[in-house]
């Protein structure tokens, strides 16, 4: 059995993809998150609306220093280039013990297109965006504080050919498992049908 077989099967729901993803080390679990195409992480964007809320912490877990990158594997579900498909969305804590995350996407066109700088927020209190998920990543916004040495430049997004990609766009979302997340993008209230899958790196 794989994660794709599970996200396909009407009998398994979150809850067991989470279990078995869980139980991977790593590498498989990397490996596994990047079988998905578009069709399966939609599906998967759907089950996991039956997970418990994801939390900040999700991305950047307890114990953490502030300024202290976690990485996240990615792979969208863009009309791109197999390599393009894959990305890193790097958070942190900020030092201010403000409750949200500063970001930023590592990816192969990054150095043409730009870091697409985010902040990462809870969205409790806000009904509409809740029920899409409970975290979003808000290129709205741009860190308006420190951020990590080795970072790239802090860019707006309506800077260059970023605003292409980035600007006028928020990503919700929905918890898998322990170390998984799922994401569907948004430019501004529109759904675009395009997902992403992320897998933390501890």
């Amino acid at each position: 059995m794989a994660l794709l077989d599970l996200i396909v099967d009407g009998d398994v729901d979150i809850e067991g993809i989470g279990g078995y993803l869980d139980a991977l080390p790593h590498d498989e679990r990397l490996q596994e998150t990047r079988t998905l195409d578009r069709d399966a992480q939609r599906r998967l964007f759907v089950k996991a609306s039956e997970s418990p809320p994801i939390g900040l912490d999700h991305f950047v877990p307890a114990g953490r220093d502030v300024l202290e990158p976690v990485r996240h594997h990615g792979k969208n579900t863009l009309p791109l280039p197999g390599k393009h498909k894959r990305f890193a969305k790097v958070f942190c804590r900020p030092d201010d013990g403000t409750p949200r995350l500063f970001g930023y996407n590592d990816a192969p066109s990054r150095r043409l297109v730009g870091p697409g700088y985010f902040v990462g927020v809870s969205t409790i209190g806000h009904p509409r965006w809740f029920v899409r998920g409970a975290v979003v990543v808000d290129y709205f916004q741009v860190p308006d504080g420190r951020v990590p040495d080795g970072w790239p430049q802090v860019l707006r997004n309506a800077e260059g050919l970023q605003r292409f990609v980035y600007e006028g766009t928020r990503d919700y979302m929905r918890r898998v498992s322990k170390h998984v997340s799922i994401g569907a993008a948004y430019k501004g209230n529109t759904p675009l049908d395009h997902y992403f899958v992320l897998c933390r790196e501890d």
